[in-house]
């Protein structure tokens, strides 16, 4: 285990060797941890450089929260974002510091469904270094007020609910390789994500839910998503349930390019809300065609 002091917090992180390439960064989603990332590193490890890592108060990032240093960028506090601890802004400041005490960037980011809003953050409060962003099963910037408050009133009876005994029993390791996905996980992911639920910090599973989901947060993200000049990419599970396809190409819809052709949006079949899980060789080869593509139009710019 790796770990290294940000703003006063213990991150867990795991980078794979070294190469000339430019690094991956991967970004989990509410309530998961790095170790949803592994199949989908197995496939890519020889490819480049991956760093996965806990988000503060989730997996083993949840440890020594009382001496957090809280603050937010520049950028994002000029935008009337959330100054919480638990919002998106402060979340992308908690990654470049990492980021720079690991001397990596720019990297690409590969953000999952609350971590996609995270890496357009860190794109737009820090360009530098930022080369590029996958939003996978995410997406937004569509506010529906009923949809959002039964989304928020699920999230915070399954965080209250929680109970350590809970870490015992079978059946909810069970149900949880059911739930958010087309097909059932293998147990071990259930077992995961029974452990990953239990165990996260209740402020931050609640404040990332609370924060990152209010009309005005949502609303910033099209506006955000409109000044990146860095390339985006979004791939999305035509069964996901929870980020439906409409708010996926809703969000996308916003990118400079957008008007020009088509929308950065990949589509993967027989996939639901957990991507990397569900399908993780065609993600990474959705990913592999990203960054020859990329590659491509930067050699065509220049």
């Amino acid at each position: 285990m790796a770990t290294t002091t940000v703003f006063g917090v213990p991150h867990y992180y795991q980078l794979t060797n070294e190469s000339s390439a430019s690094p991956l960064v991967f970004i989990h989603g509410w309530l998961l941890s790095h170790r949803y990332w592994q199949l989908l590193i197995d496939e890519l490890r020889a490819d480049r450089p991956c760093l996965t890592y806990d988000l503060r108060g989730f997996g083993e990032s949840r440890y020594g929260l009382e001496n957090y240093e809280p603050g937010i960028p520049a950028a994002a506090q000029g935008w009337g974002a959330s100054e919480s601890p638990y919002g998106l802004g402060a979340y992308a400041r908690d990654l470049a510091a990492l980021l720079e005490q690991l001397h990596l960037g720019p990297v690409w980011l590969v953000g999952h469904s609350l971590g996609g809003s995270v890496a357009l953050w860190m794109a737009h409060c820090y360009p530098h270094l930022v080369q590029g962003v996958i939003c996978l099963n995410a997406g937004g910037g569509l506010y529906l007020e009923r949809e959002f408050q039964q989304f928020r009133q699920a999230g915070q009876y399954i965080v209250g609910w929680r109970r350590p005994w809970l870490a015992r029993s079978p059946l909810l390791p069970l149900l949880l390789t059911r739930m958010m996905v087309h097909q059932p996980l293998a147990y071990r992911w259930g077992r995961d994500r029974c452990l990953d639920l239990l165990q996260a910090d209740p402020a931050a599973a609640l404040g990332t839910l609370l924060e990152s989901t209010t009309e005005a947060e949502v609303h910033l993200l099209p506006r955000l998503v409109a000044t990146l000049n860095q390339p985006v990419y979004f791939i999305a599970g035509r069964q996901d349930q929870v980020m439906n396809l409409r708010y996926v190409h809703h969000l996308a819809g916003y990118l400079q390019g957008a008007r020009q052709g088509k929308l950065p949006v990949i589509e993967i079949e027989n996939c639901g809300h957990l991507a990397m899980l569900e399908q993780p060789q065609q993600v990474a080869q959705a990913l592999r065609s990203i960054f020859k593509t990329s590659l491509l139009q930067t050699q065509i710019n220049q």
